[in-house]
């Protein structure tokens, strides 16, 4: 049974992606489309407030992405030696807070320790950060994409949560995504079910699916990475068969797996 994962792979180079190899463990047969391309941006900016820790209560990163920009704009051999001397050390007595494994994963590589993972969602992670700050504090420092949704600095900015937002990354669609799914459903087919990662992805990728399934969406069960990815489906008029309990490959596997064979 053919399952479409609307997402890059999460590790290039690093052997099988884990949401394919655990869908493959319920006999599934998995494939990745890439549907975003990214440009990063303000990486300058972004050095100099992250040379200033003492402007900060903290840092939030809510997408790998953000993780990356930080990396990038490390990456400069004396700013990599100003970050690993005293900055990383200042940073780390401070809260990082990030969404999810993936996320948490790449905050741990460059030093920090991350905490609020097992929140899953920006809305969730924002209840998270709200019982553990204290109103009107120095802002916490939010490297974003130019897509971000705004749930996570309307519930701190409700609560007296300072929020410093910087755009690190464009976001745009990957510029293969529509050859891609013309490619995969003519010689692939309809699939089983199809699993958006994003409310980007649903945008980019639903006129595409429309127009290459057909008549035969209404066969495809579709599926959500998590609540926000699950909005824009319904938002958009997608039946949403079911949402990951946590943005994890186990999660989606089961929940994909239940909702095809009810």
């Amino acid at each position: 049974m053919k399952v479409l994962l609307l997402k890059d792979p999460k590790d290039r180079g690093s052997g099988p992606d884990p949401y394919i190899q655990e869908l493959g463990l319920y006999g599934f047969e998995a494939a990745l489309i890439p549907v975003l391309s990214f440009e990063f941006v303000s990486l300058q900016t972004f050095f100099e407030k992250l040379s200033h820790p003492d402007h900060y209560e903290g840092l939030i990163f809510t997408s790998p992405r953000a993780v990356e920009a930080a990396k990038l704009c490390l990456g400069e051999n004396s700013k990599n030696e100003a970050w690993r001397n005293s900055l990383k050390e200042k940073w780390n007595t401070k809260s990082a807070y990030v969404v999810g494994k993936a996320t948490a994963s790449l905050v741990e590589e460059i030093g920090l320790a991350p905490q609020g993972e097992k929140c899953g969602n920006a809305e969730k992670l924002a209840g998270y950060i709200c019982a553990r700050e204290t109103p009107n504090s120095s802002p916490l420092l939010f490297p974003c994409g130019s897509l971000k949704r705004e749930v996570l600095p309307t519930i701190l900015k409700e609560k007296g949560i300072s929020l410093e937002s910087l755009t690190v990354y464009q976001t745009a669609q990957h510029p293969s995504l529509q050859e891609s799914l013309k490619n995969y459903f003519s010689k692939q087919g309809i699939p089983a079910s199809i699993t958006f990662f994003s409310p980007s992805g649903v945008r980019f990728c639903l006129q595409h699916i429309q127009k290459f399934s057909g008549d035969l969406i209404n066969q495809i069960k579709f599926a959500a990475i998590g609540p926000a990815t699950a909005e824009a489906m319904e938002a958009e008029g997608i039946p949403v068969s079911c949402t990951a309990e946590n943005p994890t490959p186990q999660d989606l596997a089961a929940g994909i797996k239940k909702a095809l064979y009810l």
